[in-house]
């Protein structure tokens, strides 16, 4: 029998298939047809009575007609589907408070430690397969399980739309092929910045997971194998995202000429970007002249102006007027 999830026994089910086919009957045909005593006929005619999947006439003795399907089955098996997606989500929460208990009680289950090359290439390669959002780096010089260049994971993920902030530190593109790689990434839609230095190496999916080289190895490192760290939701983790917030602040963001040449690897900018056209809008715009004012001045339209202002930001990587500001100043554009 198959209307089991509806909730029909298959008792049940056997006579309210003969009701289809006969169009009407009483508990005594029933009973001759189904096997059924008169008695267990007529329980289970009731039964279909209750459950809507069945009427009867006034008459006696009674005779019974099956409801349509569609309008006896289909509503209870919705309710039940409702009713399982409750119950799924319910347990998904239960899930999360075991979990969330376990963290309290169980080191193991905000740590594990991963030893190996091989094993550490694993786990970013994972994280990064299950990252929806967004992959945080930081990438400093002399690899340790992944050269520069074999993170396929990284195309993967930006072509299903994962968004990659990775910071560079300047000693890191004196590796061989470095330039060429970080342009690649670029293109494909990474967003670079780069710092003098880097204190760690460290990965970050979705702000929710993290990968962190606790002891020095690789093949640029200690002979040993390296061992790192694989950090879940915890104050550790938002420690490790706030040190990258903080870094990507002070970064400088990486640029890709024509030529396919990239600015900024230093960490500290590259060659002077601003003409002097660029330097008096800046000291009109840091000493707070309004845009209408500064278009009179510089004998432009306001349009123009704030088109200006808008390149420069994008220069400096501001997300609005007081970032660039702050920029132009820490860069010495001022």
């Amino acid at each position: 029998m198959t209307l089991g999830p509806a909730g029909v026994s298959d008792a049940e089910e056997s006579v309210y298939r003969h009701l289809m086919t006969v169009g009407q009957a009483s508990a005594e045909d029933v009973a001759s047809h189904t096997g059924l005593s008169p008695a267990e006929a007529a329980a289970v005619l009731d039964a279909l009575a209750a459950k809507g999947l069945a009427s009867h006439t006034d008459m006696v003795p009674r005779h019974f007609r099956a409801t349509p399907p569609d309008v006896a089955l289909l509503p209870r098996l919705k309710q039940n589907a409702d009713a399982l997606d409750v119950a799924r989500a319910e347990v998904t929460n239960l899930l999360q408070t075991y979990r969330d208990t376990m963290r309290r009680r169980d080191a193991s289950e905000l740590i594990e430690v991963i030893t190996g090359a091989e094993a550490l290439r694993q786990h970013l390669r994972q994280i990064q397969a299950s990252a929806q959002h967004e992959m945080l780096w930081f990438c400093k010089a002399q690899y340790v399980a992944m050269p520069s260049g074999s993170n396929d994971s990284e195309y993967e993920a930006l072509g299903r739309g994962v968004h990659y902030r990775v910071l560079y530190e300047k000693a890191f593109f004196d590796d061989e092929g470095a330039v060429d790689n970080v342009v690649t990434g670029m293109r494909a839609g990474e967003v670079a910045r780069a710092v003098p230095h880097l204190p760690l190496r460290l990965a970050i999916a979705d702000r929710a997971i993290a990968v962190c080289p606790l002891v020095p190895g690789g093949p640029q490192g200690n002979p040993d194998e390296p061992t790192a760290a694989l950090l879940r939701d915890s104050s550790l983790l938002a420690a490790l995202i706030a040190l990258f917030e903080r870094y990507w602040e002070d970064a400088v963001p990486l640029a890709i000429d024509a030529s396919g040449t990239v600015a900024g690897t230093d960490g500290v900018g590259g060659p002077d970007p601003l003409s002097a056209f660029d330097r008096r809008l800046l000291a009109l715009l840091v000493v707070g002249v309004t845009d209408k004012a500064m278009a009179t001045q510089l004998g432009l339209s306001r349009r123009t102006v704030q088109r200006h202002i808008q390149r420069l930001m994008e220069l400096a990587g501001a997300g609005t007027r007081m970032q660039l500001a702050w920029q132009a100043a820490r860069r010495g554009w001022l």
